[in-house]
């Protein structure tokens, strides 16, 4: 029988999860529907951290099934299940696409909503937000082709050009002089609709892992490659992760403090991943953007930052899972009918 937009809205008295203890945790048992690939540049990336995830529930006792999903078929949102482990980066499933799908079907998941996601996605908007609160972010311009030629008169290197909604740093440019601009800002333009030019900070590269409402130990980044790339990101296996970072105590303290403060500021939940550049020669640091659905693969940074403070990858899974079912109403059934 079809289901119909009414149908989402009747709730039923939800079964209690069968109980089960796996070493010193004890789990409910949960339906686990864990979206990944997506329509998105990201889409390798996110079958990555789609399957650990699922792999991750089910050696926790889960029934997690990873199912692929894109704006053109949305069956994956009709199979039942308890709550829904988003891992899709990227364009719709990281800007508040999926997040306004889930919502209206009623379904419990896990990360941001979609007023959070699409904010955090927009990063010339997210870095408004941040400016406006007093957290510092490199000086920054959306450029698109009716502005590109005052742009470059106006802009000189070194800079960086990105496309203003992207992630896992595609089509992300590191212009140094005596290069021009105009090629990488035609590029960017011509594939995304608009760029965003950003002040080049020369630096220490950091990131800085949300958990909860917690920020876990922040972690240098050191790529071999003239800056951390899609390729150093999840390719290459000389990237350095360092986190005896040779900074004082009191800027990696303030790094972790505002961090969360951009966390709750942008009003993301449960986890994300808060990015940074450390001038080497003032030590200031600068906010670059929030991730709200970071990697799960064996290169990613949250796991990685997770693991330093002693949690475990399925451990990390878990209380992602729990943070999520926190938020459903008591003895209600969350379940897709």
């Amino acid at each position: 029988m079809p289901r119909t937009a009414n149908a989402h809205k009747n709730a039923k008295v939800r079964r209690p999860p069968s109980t089960k203890t796996r070493g010193s945790m004890a789990l409910n048992t949960l339906d686990i529907t864990v979206l990944a690939g997506g329509p998105s540049e990201e889409r390798a990336v996110s079958l990555d951290s789609g399957r650990a995830v699922c792999a991750a529930l089910k050696r926790l006792g889960h029934r997690a099934t990873m199912m692929d999903i894109v704006p053109e078929d949305l069956a994956a949102l009709d199979s039942p299940c308890d709550c829904v482990f988003v891992a899709l980066h990227g364009t719709f499933g990281e800007d508040g696409q999926v997040q306004r799908l889930l919502e209206g079907r009623g379904i419990c998941y896990c990360g941001a909503g979609p007023a959070a996601s699409a904010l955090s996605m927009d990063k010339a908007a997210a870095k408004e937000r941040f400016t406006e609160a007093g957290i510092p972010t490199p000086r920054f311009e959306v450029v698109t082709a009716e502005t590109l030629d005052r742009a470059v008169d106006a802009w000189k290197a070194p800079i960086v050009i990105k496309p203003v909604r992207s992630g896992s740093s595609v089509d992300t440019y590191i212009v140094h002089p005596p290069s021009g601009i105009t090629e990488e800002l035609s590029t960017v333009i011509d594939r995304h609709g608009d760029a965003l030019i950003e002040e080049f900070i020369e630096g220490l590269e950091l990131t800085v892992g949300i958990l909860g409402d917690r920020a876990l130990p922040p972690l240098e980044i050191r790529p071999k490659r003239a800056f951390y790339d899609y390729q150093a990101k999840y390719v290459d296996d000389d990237t350095e992760y360092i986190f005896d970072i040779d900074l004082p105590q009191q800027v990696l303290e303030d790094i972790s403090r505002q961090s969360l403060r951009a966390h709750r500021l942008l009003e993301v939940r449960d986890f994300c991943r808060v990015d940074w550049m450390v001038d080497r020669h003032t030590r200031k640091p600068y906010l670059l953007e929030i991730n709200t659905i970071p990697g799960f693969t064996s290169h990613s940074l949250l796991p990685k930052a997770a693991a330093r403070a002693g949690i475990s990858f399925d451990e990390l899974c878990q209380r992602i899972v729990t943070l999520t079912m926190h938020r459903s109403e008591p003895g209600i059934d969350r379940r897709a009918p």
